[in-house]
């Protein structure tokens, strides 16, 4: 077995909190540490210091609607630098979680407009904030169709074409959702066990 050092970590860290006001607060942080000591341009940074400290959290409505926003610089390579783009991320505010979320991010935040690591922290918010809000009020919407019977909703459940297991022309839709099931299952797709075959590059 080969060797191996440890040489740096990153902890990336989502929760979601409901609020007595009605509202939800989705925070997220980011940690980065070294297992040596670690020589910044500003200095020497101990092992197990954090180099990085971010915390960005936004307070949304539930139409996931950001209606406020706290970003917190705790720990920068470069002090007195770094802290000073905090005010830029109210520009999420009005943004919506659900709807082009990350492009609008990218547009407003990206590149040396923003900062790296809060601009990448903002991509795990809208589906820490599905998860969250799913079986609070997310409640109807999505679940499964049990027993023969359909739900009577016109509306297409959230989560179905957001990922491989659930895209609509598959075998977990055709047997927990099958009223939104479109095209036809290939003999592979009937046997969740079974592997698709590999997709040549185009």
């Amino acid at each position: 077995m080969t060797s191996r050092r440890h040489v740096h970590t990153r902890n990336i860290r989502a929760e979601v909190f409901a609020r007595d006001d009605g509202l939800w607060d989705v925070e997220v942080e980011l940690i980065d540490t070294k297992s040596r000591d670690f020589q910044l341009a500003t200095g020497l940074r101990s092992a197990g210091d954090a180099i990085h400290h971010m915390r960005v959290v936004v307070t949304v409505d539930t139409r996931f609607e950001i209606v406020a926003v706290d970003a917190k610089s705790l720990a920068v390579p470069y002090p007195g630098y770094c802290e000073a783009i905090e005010p830029a991320y109210q520009q999420l505010v009005g943004l919506n979680l659900a709807k082009g979320f990350r492009r609008a991010v990218r547009e407003r935040l990206g590149g040396d407009r923003g900062c790296t690591h809060m601009t990448e922290l903002t991509d795990v918010m809208p589906t820490a904030a599905i998860q969250a809000m799913a079986g609070e009020i997310i409640k109807n919407r999505g679940i499964a169709e049990q027993d023969g019977q359909t739900s009577t909703s016109d509306v297409k459940p959230f989560q179905l074409d957001r990922c491989h297991a659930l895209r609509t022309d598959g075998p977990a839709v055709a047997r927990y959702y099958p009223r939104w099931r479109r095209g036809n299952l290939d003999s592979s797709d009937t046997d969740p066990n079974a592997q698709r075959p590999a997709q040549r590059p185009s």
